[in-house]
């Protein structure tokens, strides 16, 4: 359960709980009168499993044989190309502005406060981007080479597959406010992210399955440290029981310093997608904040029984994973944009 604190701090919840349940409610009026959702304007319908077909037919050999050789150097690789896509997705829509560079002009993305000092992979990208680039120059948009490594990323640490429908193009800018608004930070609760990820045409369900990808990759101290010490207002606390856990992590982040100190956020099969992470959850030993609210409830919302059957059925959390990258990569930028020859910089 989250913690509530003192009597302002509960104040503050429940005046955020209000307001909440007014958008939700909104919402609800806005399906019902055949309106259509914030994200649902945005039109993902040039995607499509055969867009390169002709142009690219090697796209996915090409992505593959350059996943394969940076997973088998380091598996850390698949958890960096999934998070990069996430982060891109969730800005714009999956428009591959995350990768580009700052320039005399403009802040990129990469300085937002869930980018700076954590988001890692971009000269994969650009050895991936290279090989595309030389087999059909122009042709193959940064942003559905991100769609399509994030899911040969997954697979290749046995992780389900899916489709991936391409013909996205490359946004011509970033956007640092939206990255430091929109992006889920290791900190917030299960209202908060309920809500962000509904802003982005993602349901509850879609929140529980993509935070599972947490089963592969690391978090920096700076992003546990609040919940170990139990520094933040709202962080859950850490399962009595789990003290040796606890320790263990004390140890890697002290109270002071190390904040690039890194530990695996599934504590047990941390190089392997599957789904020994929602164990974790239930134990009360999720690493972030944000993660041990996936086993929580608030003012009526709760997604531990989401998390229960994800722990039971290994093969219900893999078809819904699926389904929800699907659906998140389908987040499409209705300015439209180009097909970037380098994924840094936008075309000259």
């Amino acid at each position: 359960m989250l913690r509530m604190g003192r009597a302002s701090a509960t104040a503050g919840v429940l005046r955020f709980v209000r307001a909440f349940a007014l958008c939700v409610a909104t919402a609800c009026l806005l399906l019902a009168a055949g309106m259509p959702s914030p994200v649902a304007a945005q039109d993902p319908s040039k995607l499509s499993l055969q867009y390169y077909s002709k142009t690219c037919p090697n796209v996915e050999h090409v992505v593959r044989t350059e996943m394969e050789c940076a997973v088998r150097a380091d598996t850390r690789n698949a958890a960096l190309m999934l998070r990069l896509h996430f982060h891109d997705c969730f800005v714009q829509g999956c428009d591959g502005s995350v990768l580009l560079d700052d320039t005399a002009t403009m802040i990129g993305e990469k300085q937002a406060e869930q980018n700076v000092n954590s988001l890692k992979g971009f000269d994969l990208v650009d050895k991936i981007k290279e090989k595309l680039e030389a087999e059909c120059p122009g042709t193959v948009s940064c942003a559905d080479l991100l769609a399509i490594a994030a899911r040969d990323a997954v697979v290749l640490v046995g992780g389900p597959y899916w489709d991936v429908p391409v013909g996205r193009l490359d946004s011509k800018k970033a956007s640092l406010d939206l990255a430091n608004s929109d992006i889920p930070t290791a900190q917030q609760g299960l209202l908060t992210l309920i809500a962000k990820f509904w802003e982005k045409g993602l349901d509850a369900t879609d929140m529980v399955a993509l935070v599972g990808s947490h089963t592969i990759g690391f978090a920096r101290c700076e992003n546990f440290r609040d919940r170990i010490y139990g520094d933040f207002e709202m962080t859950s606390k850490y399962n009595p029981s789990s003290e040796a856990y606890l320790s263990k992590l004390k140890e890697v982040c002290p109270r002071d310093g190390g904040d690039d100190n890194i530990s695996a956020m599934d504590s047990h099969t941390s190089d392997v997608f599957d789904n020994a992470y929602f164990e974790t959850l239930i134990k009360g030993e999720g690493l972030l904040n944000s993660d041990q609210a996936m086993w929580s409830s608030i003012a009526g919302y709760s997604t531990s029984d989401t998390v229960n059957k994800y722990w039971a059925d290994p093969e219900a959390f893999f078809k819904q994973f699926s389904d929800s990258m699907v659906k998140m990569g389908n987040i499409t930028n209705p300015a439209g944009g180009e097909v970037r020859k380098t994924c840094r910089f936008v075309n000259t």
